[in-house]
Formats: C-alpha cells, structure tokens, sequence
C-alpha cells in the first residue's frame, strides 16, 4: 500500500480559498460586462497601476518594445516558435476532412473549421511567461485562426518587450497590455474598444482560471486551469539531486503549485526529502517554492510498478517526470497526465519552453478527461450530409420515420414522411409511421 512520508494540505483549506476568488470574480466580470472599457481601465489601474491611453499596443510601440530585445532573446524566441509550430503542424496534418458513402446514395463527412477569433493570455505579473504566447498564438494560427488577439500584463509598469516581441513574431493580429481578470473579461464579452472572440486561451493566476471557468459557455476556453504541477515519479537508478531538482523548478511558479514525488524506493523518497532542503537554502526562488513545498509538496512510497502506475493515475498531475529504468512502462500503462516527459535528460522545463509540445496543460485531476492545449482545440469538427437519390431519401425516411413515431416526435416523422411519399411513391398518411 502506497504511503506518504509528506503529505500535503488539507482540501478543505483550498475549498475556502476557491470560494473567495469566485465571489470576487464573479463581481469583476459583471462590472465589465455593465461598464465596458471603464470598468477594465479601472481595474487595471487598481491592480496593475496601469492607465494608458489605449491598452493595445500600435506598430510603432510594438516595434519599439521588440528593439529592446538583444538578438540572442530573439533569436531563441524564433527557434522556439520554429518547434512549437513544426510540432502543430504536424498534428494538424493528422486532422483530415472526410466524405464516406455509407449506404448507396447517402455520403456523410466533416470538415475541421478553424474558430474565427481567439484571446490569448500571456501571463506576466510574477513571471514574464513569454513562451506562453509561443504555445497560444502559434498554435492557432497554425489551426488557421482569422483573428488573434493577445494580452499580457504590464511587467515593472511597462510592456514586457520580450512578451510583445514573442507575440508578433508568433503572429498575433492585436496585442494589448492588459492583465489578469480584467483582461481575460474584456477578451471575452468585448468592451468599447476591444470586440470580442470566440475562444479563451491561455494559463493564468487563480483568478483568470476562475474568469475563463465563468465566462465558459458565452465563450471556449482550452481548458480549466489552476496552479502548475509536477509528478516526478522515479526509482534507485536516480539520484535525490534529480528529483528535488525537478520538483522544487515547478514549485516556483508559485506558492499553490503542488510538486509530488513517486517511488518505489524509501531511501531515495527520503534523500530527496532532504536535498530539496539544501536546494531551498540556495535557490533564489526559496521564497515561494519553500512555500508551495511546505503546503502542497507531497512523498509517496509504493511497493511496486503497478502501484505507482495506480497513483499516478489516481493523482493526474499536470505534468509527469519519469525517471527509471523502464520509462516507456509508465507511456504504455498510464492513462492520466497532461504530459509525460520521459527518461532522466529530459524535463518539464523543456516541454515548457522550447521542445515543441504545449505546455498549457490539464490541472485539479481534469486530465482524467481531456488533453492539453494542441492544434485541434482551434478546430471545430462539424459534419455535413447529402442524400444523392431519390431511392436513399425514401429508404432512410421510412426508418426514420418509424423511430421518430417511437419517440412521440410527430414533426420529425412528417420530415420523413414527405420525402417517402415524394421520393418513394408511397401515400403515408400525416401523423403515422412509415411501414
């Protein structure tokens, strides 16, 4: 049976904190919808201390922000770009148009439309997340998005030039200065000055999770979000330097983020236990992975592979470090993770910011049903059918017919009816089935 050496703290205490933001965004959202540009400038200011004249940035500035940026910080913007739309392109290729004739006479197919218009946050209030508009903006334009629109917020009370450059060079058609709920809100509803899109992406704080959880419906969101996580699942033939360091370099992003460690050995659980001590007492990030390992930092011992597959599935992390002998065990048995990364010289770092696959990623347990951000979630796969003769139209109406009158539905039977007595020669009377 599985235990823990360090557990983390209680849900109960999350529930109280969820319930706070929900209050307060839901607050938010309704005085952006009634206010528009008013409510989102105030807003801005009071969190961000940010009122310019216009929050979207013109050429002339985006181009001022992007010669701020050393051509070593571009240079790798673009390689980044390069793997994250290689990798989408790729996946789109594999999402093909189809038409079948599955019944003589009756051809049935979809086709994969692009949404038309896409809001993407690009957090940037503790960390200038710049490889978030790489996995956003690229990504959609790549699926064929129309209109693009990205956001981030201001860093040190200006534009970040490395978001704003990472956002034009991925192809973003608008880009605003404008963060947090204020941001995601206006994205969403559309305000005086900003219309609105169809699709919300991105990661963000607790209280752009929630804003893109309530907004969910008026708008698509990629998925719903909460604080990063990691799963290092690992065994002896690592060492405790390995696994502290890959937990404490997701702990970072911030103080709620959980950073789990999984193994079959308690000496190694143990090692580890202390090597993220040392590290804390020199990472120059101690300050909020200290805290997000003392409350959500979790050490769970197994006796066996199958068990470690067991928890990993029951814990569904955001992301997955497997570092043992077999890694490839854990990519055929596992069923639940955002991402796994898989032998010891690979990282989540990697995934996060250059490797090529996406790092907006399901968080709380939401990768037990869904995958993370990728091209197809900018797709729409929407259907189409045609009847070619008057011989399939009657054939199908009939039956259709019968199983509407099944059902009570006497409107539907009657669109199937009319059509077996003009196409089928039959007389079927109004209000009984086909036979």
């Amino acid at each position: 049976m599985a235990r823990h050496l360090k557990t983390a703290m209680r849900a109960e205490v999350r529930a109280e904190a969820d319930a706070a933001v929900r209050r307060t965004v839901e607050d938010t959202l309704a005085c952006i919808e009634a206010q528009g540009d008013a409510a989102v400038r105030a807003l801005s200011k009071q969190f961000d201390g940010w009122e310019p004249g216009t929050f979207r940035l013109s050429e002339v500035e985006i181009e001022k922000a992007i010669s701020q940026v050393s051509r070593r910080d571009l240079e790798d913007i673009r390689f980044a770009q390069e793997q994250v739309g290689n990798f989408a392109r790729h996946q789109r290729a594999a999402l093909q148009d189809i038409e079948v004739e599955t019944l003589p006479g009756v051809v049935l197919g979809h086709r994969n439309i692009p949404v038309n218009s896409v809001g993407c946050y690009v957090p940037g209030g503790k960390y200038p997340m710049v490889a978030s508009a790489h996995m956003s903006v690229v990504t959609a334009k790549v699926a064929g998005v129309k209109r693009v629109i990205a956001s981030a917020p201001p860093f040190q009370g200006a534009p970040h030039p490395a978001i704003v450059a990472a956002m034009h060079m991925a192809g973003a058609d608008e880009i605003y200065v404008l963060g947090g709920m204020q941001a995601v809100g206006a994205m969403a509803l559309g305000t005086e000055s900003i219309a609105p899109v169809d699709m919300l992406v991105g990661p963000g704080n607790a209280y752009v999770a929630e804003a893109k959880r309530q907004l969910y419906g008026r708008v698509g969101i990629d998925l719903f979000a909460g604080p990063t996580e990691t799963l290092v699942i690992a065994d002896d033939s690592v060492d405790a330097e390995l696994c502290a360091t890959d937990l404490l370099g997701q702990a970072e992003h911030g103080p709620t983020s959980p950073a789990v460690l999984l193994t079959d050995s308690e000496p190694l659980a143990r090692a580890t236990i202390d090597e993220v001590e040392r590290l804390l007492a020199i990472l120059p990030t101690a300050g909020i992975a200290a805290q997000a390992w003392k409350d959500f930092g979790e050490v769970i011992v197994c006796e066996s592979l199958d068990e470690m597959v067991a928890e990993a599935d029951r814990i569904a992390s955001e992301h997955v470090q497997v570092m043992t002998r077999d890694p490839d065990y854990f990519l055929r048995k596992m069923t639940n993770y955002g991402a796994l990364f898989l032998g010891s010289r690979t990282n989540v770092a990697y995934g996060d910011k250059v490797i090529g696959t996406n790092h907006t990623l399901p968080t709380r347990g939401a990768a037990r049903y869904t995958g993370g951000l990728w091209v197809g979630k900018f797709l729409k796969t929407c259907t189409y059918q045609r009847v070619l003769s008057d011989e399939a139209s009657a054939m199908v109406g009939e039956v259709c017919s019968r199983l509407c009158m099944l059902e009570g539905f006497v409107g539907h039977a009657e669109q199937a009816n009319v059509r077996v007595r003009r196409y089928g020669g039959r007389n079927v009377a109004y209000g009984t089935a086909a036979e």
